[in-house]
């Protein structure tokens, strides 16, 4: 019991550092959340440990993120029990790619390959970044793969470098600097 206070502990310091308290992180992920969505992200929970969904939600540099997540109608499916690790871009990230490109995979008809790059984010393992090891390939649900390397004391996923993990109840969110393009 102590210990699993002191990890809900850590994810609210994380959440409050990411500008959300774990009071309005819950409201936020329901009410952020798209009308047609229903299930487990709609649950209005603040006293557990956050989901990956709502660790997302109570991020202000991952705004980018939870709209192509809502746009792709995956809210609902990250927030169920996994386990999930999540490579989550930060809006900078995004901001790299070609102009227009993030407006362009938001639209409707772009639906189908806006899912396949964000499947392509996430493996349905929970790894903390202890666990990933140099030259490690990960499977990612789109069905390619990620290649880890360590260098410099850091880890990175393809060429996005590994700069905060935060771990859900349904597994683990690495927030990356970089947006991952599946193979085609």
């Amino acid at each position: 019991m102590h210990e699993f206070r002191m990890m809900s502990c850590g994810i609210l310091v994380a959440l409050a550092a990411c500008g959300a308290s774990a009071d309005n992180a819950g409201s936020a992920a329901a009410s952020d959340a798209s009308p047609s969505a229903a299930g487990q992200a709609l649950v209005d929970d603040s006293t557990s440990v956050p989901n990956i969904v709502r660790v997302a939600v109570g991020s202000p540099d991952h705004s980018t993120l939870v709209a192509a997540l809502k746009a792709a109608n995956l809210v609902d499916p990250l927030a169920n029990p996994g386990p999930f690790t999540v490579f989550a871009p930060v809006n900078a990230a995004f901001d790299k790619l070609p102009p227009g490109t993030v407006d362009n995979l938001l639209k409707p008809e772009n639906k189908s390959q806006l899912v396949a790059i964000l499947h392509h984010h996430v493996t349905t393992s929970a790894l903390d970044v202890e666990s990933l090891s140099d030259g490690q390939e990960l499977g990612m649900v789109a069905g390619g793969a990620e290649k880890i390397s360590k260098r410099d004391g850091a880890t990175y996923i393809g060429s996005a470098k590994i700069v905060a993990s935060v771990h859900a109840s349904n597994g683990w969110v690495h927030v990356v600097d970089g947006v991952l393009v599946p193979p085609k």
